[in-house]
C-alpha cells in the first residue's frame, strides 16, 4: 500500500456542490469534538450508555444535537476548511439499541433520522470552501475502552452490516468506525462497508503505551486490517487518546504512518482507566492541545482530518482550526 486516499465524489440529489471525502491531496477537514462529554457536562443532558442518538427521541434533544453540529460547522466555515459531518450514531447498533428499548425497526429509523439531520445541516451550511461530507458513525459492539465483545471478522461483518446498510440507504458519503479496540472488529466493519459500496475509515483507540486495548500495536493492527480487506480502509485515524500517548510511536516511523489520515484526540492526558474513574470532566487546555496538533501536522502533513474526542468541545476545535487551517503543501480549495 502506498497510503494514497482515492475516493469517489458524490453529487447531492438536491443539486448542491459535489462533496469530496477528505483526501490526502486536499486541505484540512475538521470534525466535531467530544459529542457525548460536551452534551453531558456542558449542556446537562442525560445520555444513557453514552448514546447521543437517544436525544433524537424528542424535539428538545433533536434541537440540542442540531445546535451542536451547527456550532462546529460554523468554525470550519469561518476558517475556510472542510468539515466531516459525523452522525451521532456511535451507540446506535443492535446491542446498544436493545439496551435502550429500541426494536430493530425503531433503531433503523433513528439511524436514518440522524443522517437526515446532517443532510439538512449540509444544505444550510456547506460552502465551496467548506465541503461537508456526511459520515455514518459506527461504534464498537462492546465497551470503547475494553475489548469485551470480541467477535470473529465475519460475525462483526454481519453485526455492523445492519447499521451500515441503513447508512447506505440514507445517502452517506462514507462510514467511520470510531474507537475500534481490536483488529477483528475493525476488519468486520471494513468488510461490511465494502459490501455496501461505501468508503470506510477505521479509527483505533490506544492506551498510554500506544497499543490498542487488545494489545496490538498500531502498526500491526493497520497491517492486519489492510491484509484482510485488500487495503479496504480509505485511511486510518486515532481517537480517544491524547497526543502524548502516540506521538513517540509515530516518530518511530514505518509504512503504517502513511496510512494515518486523521486524529481525534482526548483533551486529557489521563489513561482510559483514570478517565473511567473520574467524577469531573478534564477539559485540558485547548491552546496546548492545538499546538500539539500543529506539531503533528507539520511532521505528517498527510494527516488532514482533525477533531476532538472525550473532554474536547468547540473551543478546542476552534483553536485546532486556528493552528492548523493553513494547508501544508497542496492548497486548500
Amino acid at each position: 500500500m502506498d497510503g494514497r486516499i482515492d475516493l469517489k465524489n458524490r453529487t447531492l440529489k438536491n443539486g448542491s456542490l459535489t462533496n469530496t471525502v477528505p483526501r490526502r491531496d486536499g486541505g484540512v477537514f475538521l470534525t466535531d469534538a467530544g459529542i457525548e462529554t460536551t452534551l453531558i457536562y456542558q449542556h446537562g443532558l442525560e445520555l444513557p450508555y453514552f448514546a447521543a442518538f437517544h436525544l433524537l427521541r424528542d424535539t428538545a434533544g433533536t434541537e440540542a444535537l442540531r445546535r451542536y453540529f451547527r456550532v462546529h460547522a460554523a468554525i470550519a466555515r469561518a476558517h475556510g476548511v472542510g468539515f466531516v459531518l459525523e452522525s451521532a450514531t456511535w451507540r446506535a447498533s443492535g446491542d446498544w439499541g436493545e439496551k435502550l428499548g429500541y426494536s430493530p425497526g425503531a433503531l433503523a429509523n433513528v439511524n436514518r433520522q440522524a443522517i437526515q439531520m446532517l443532510h439538512d445541516i449540509r444544505a444550510e451550511m456547506e460552502t465551496e470552501r467548506s465541503p461537508m461530507p456526511i459520515s455514518g458513525c459506527v461504534g464498537p459492539r462492546g465497551d470503547g475502552y475494553r475489548p469485551d465483545a470480541l467477535m470473529l471478522p465475519d460475525v462483526a461483518r454481519t453485526y455492523h452490516a445492519r447499521q451500515i446498510d441503513v447508512f447506505a440507504e440514507a445517502g452517506v458519503d462514507m462510514v467511520t468506525a470510531i474507537t475500534m479496540t481490536n483488529v477483528d472488529e475493525a476488519t468486520g466493519v471494513t468488510l461490511a462497508a465494502q459490501d455496501a459500496g461505501l468508503p470506510v475509515v477505521i479509527s483505533f483507540t490506544v492506551e498510554t503505551d500506544a497499543r490498542l486495548p487488545s494489545g496490538e500495536t498500531l502498526a500491526g493492527a493497520i497491517a492486519a486490517v489492510d491484509e484482510a480487506t485488500g487495503g479496504g480502509p480509505a485511511y486510518y485515524m486515532i481517537n480517544c487518546a491524547h497526543p502524548t500517548h502516540f506521538a513517540r510511536e509515530l516518530a518511530a516511523g514505518g509504512n503504517w504512518v502513511a496510512r494515518l489520515g486523521g486524529i481525534r484526540a482526548n483533551a486529557s492526558a489521563r489513561s482510559h482507566a483514570e478517565l473511567d474513574a473520574a467524577t469531573e470532566l478534564d477539559a485540558g487546555d485547548p491552546v496546548t492541545l492545538a499546538a500539539q496538533y500543529a506539531d503533528l501536522r507539520a511532521r505528517y502533513p498527510h494527516i488532514t482530518v482533525l477533531g476532538g474526542c472525550c473532554g474536547t468541545d468547540h473551543r478546542h476545535i476552534a483553536e485546532i482550526a486556528a493552528a492548523c487551517a493553513a494547508p501544508i503543501g497542496a492548497g486548500s480549495k
